[in-house]
């Protein structure tokens, strides 16, 4: 059985990891047997639930288990031929034996591993449900991308490179002064990037997988959780519901904060009507830190007051992105439009889009910068909105 995964992404800071220790512990208490996971090299899971995780599955709780996951024990298995090569290489250069150590281990490399625990995971059978408590924003995009780029290099590049350095590689030492890749480090390597490329079909799997964006009713985090959104479905990744966190209650009125609390409510308009149709679910900012499983319980029930947890919450891309020699196409689901309601702006980065009143902006990723809108076309039947981009 193919296990439900949710994973949970955000700005740094604006309470994800509560979130998703929140969600996963709402979920075991419903009887699945859940696994939640950290990728965010910043582990913050034990804290939240008041107890050690290890790198290895560790129980929380009945149903459910807790792994922050070990990045040297992950190394030591996955990457040590390729270390050991690039360090003798580096080090006869010059470089300390520490410094090329370090120098050997790719920037973000632990997520790609998280990666491929996500993979081992969802194959054992062991799990209904696998939340992932996912590295702020940035990290998360890189590590959502990178499947499909493995894929290419598999398919492209590693066949031709192998061919090429077991040609050279006689020569190598005598012309060049340097050792080339061993059949093991080649190897290692193909291993890697073919585990990736299939966490590809894992991750675009809209049946069983989601992404959830966390944000808090700030107009910058909201900025960054547009273009997150916009990138997601630019990749083929299901966002199934956002999560705006830490609102101010009603009690605040007439307080210090009760001007904040206005301006939270006119940036939670604007996520609906930026994320329209995903359902958009909110929590309090409660009276203290959301730590331990009451806090927790808490935010789950405030959370998941009207869904379940697993559930998948919305079941289709509401954007489309693709870009092809030059030119752009974004579809956009635009439900009970008319096609004299419709109307498009592009300012900066920014597409603006008016329907009968209403405005969505829609946050373009850096590539379509110097792209500019030529056309739309609206398919009333489907709800569609096509609209095409040239440079």
């Amino acid at each position: 059985m193919t296990p439900r995964i949710i994973l949970y992404t955000g700005k740094g800071g604006v309470g994800k990891t509560s979130v998703s220790a929140a969600s996963a512990l709402r979920i075991a208490e419903s009887g699945l047997k859940t696994l939640i996971l950290s990728t965010d090299p910043a582990h913050s899971l034990s804290d939240s639930f008041e107890m050690e995780l290890k790198a290895r599955p560790t129980l929380v709780r009945k149903n459910l288990h807790g792994q922050q996951i070990d990045t040297q024990e992950e190394l030591e298995n996955n990457w040590k031929a390729v270390q050991q090569w690039l360090a003798k290489v580096v080090s006869e250069r010059g470089v300390n034996q520490i410094a090329a150590e370090e120098l050997t281990v790719p920037p973000g490399l632990d997520e790609f591993f998280a990666l491929l625990q996500i993979k081992s995971h969802s194959e054992s059978g062991r799990w209904d449900v696998i939340v992932v408590d996912c590295a702020p924003t940035g990290e998360t995009l890189r590590l959502l991308s990178f499947p499909e780029v493995a894929r290419w290099w598999l398919k492209k590049i590693l066949p031709w490179e192998k061919r090429v350095m077991s040609a050279a590689r006689p020569f190598a030492r005598s012309l060049l002064d340097v050792d080339l890749p061993s059949k093991d480090v080649f190897s290692e390597v193909q291993q890697f990037v073919s585990n990736l490329a299939e966490m590809s079909d894992i991750l675009r799997d809209h049946r069983n997988t989601s992404v959830r964006l966390v944000m808090n009713p700030d107009r910058m985090v909201i900025q960054e959780a547009q273009r997150t959104f916009t990138y997601l479905n630019l990749y083929g990744y299901l966002t199934d519901a956002v999560i705006v966190n830490r609102m101010f209650p009603k009690e605040v009125e007439g307080s210090y904060f009760d001007q904040w609390r206005k301006t939270q409510q006119q940036n939670a308009q604007l996520v609906r009507d930026s994320f329209d149709p995903i359902p958009v679910l909110s929590a309090p900012y409660f009276e203290r830190e959301v730590v331990g499983e009451s806090m927790l319980k808490r935010l789950g029930e405030q959370l998941f007051e009207d869904h379940e947890p697993h559930a998948i919450l919305h079941s289709s891309l509401s954007q489309e992105l693709s870009v092809n020699n030059g030119l752009a196409q974004l579809k956009l689901t635009v439900p009970f439009a008319k096609k004299e309601d419709v109307e498009l702006k592009k300012t900066g980065s920014q597409l603006i889009v008016k329907v009968a009143g209403q405005k969505r902006n829609i946050m373009l990723p850096a590539t379509l910068r110097a792209y500019r809108p030529t056309g739309a076309k609206f398919d009333p039947d489907t709800d569609v909105l096509n609209v095409t981009f040239e440079k």
